[in-house]
């Protein structure tokens, strides 16, 4: 008896199936949004959780609003270790860099 495909109504695997699956160079690009994500967020909370603006985180860390709002774009990929350390610092928190295994399903695709 012929085993039956299974279908889902998951739009990001349909997508994820349709798009990325297969492609070495889309698979990067995912990974390598969801690290500007991560790190946009990252900053994105841990200023709001202190309560500043980016006015005023800016003024801190010695650089200017729309730096920060850069920063804070997910589009965004040009984060340095040194602008991230001076954030860290200005919120009184220390950056943490680590590799980790990449366990993600994306990442044997």
């Amino acid at each position: 008896m012929a085993r039956r495909k299974q279908m889902t109504s998951d739009a990001v695997k349909i997508l994820h199936r349709r798009y990325i699956k297969g492609s070495k160079k889309r698979l990067e690009s995912l990974r390598k949004q969801r690290d500007n994500l991560e790190v946009a967020e990252q900053i994105y909370n841990l200023r709001t959780q202190a309560g500043l603006s980016q006015k005023e985180l800016a003024k801190l860390v010695g650089t200017t609003q729309s730096v920060i709002s850069r920063l804070e774009d997910a589009d965004y990929n040009g984060h340095s270790l040194t602008m991230l350390r001076k954030i860290g610092a200005a919120l009184h928190k220390k950056l943490q860099l680590r590799f980790v295994p990449d366990r993600s399903e994306y990442a044997y695709a």
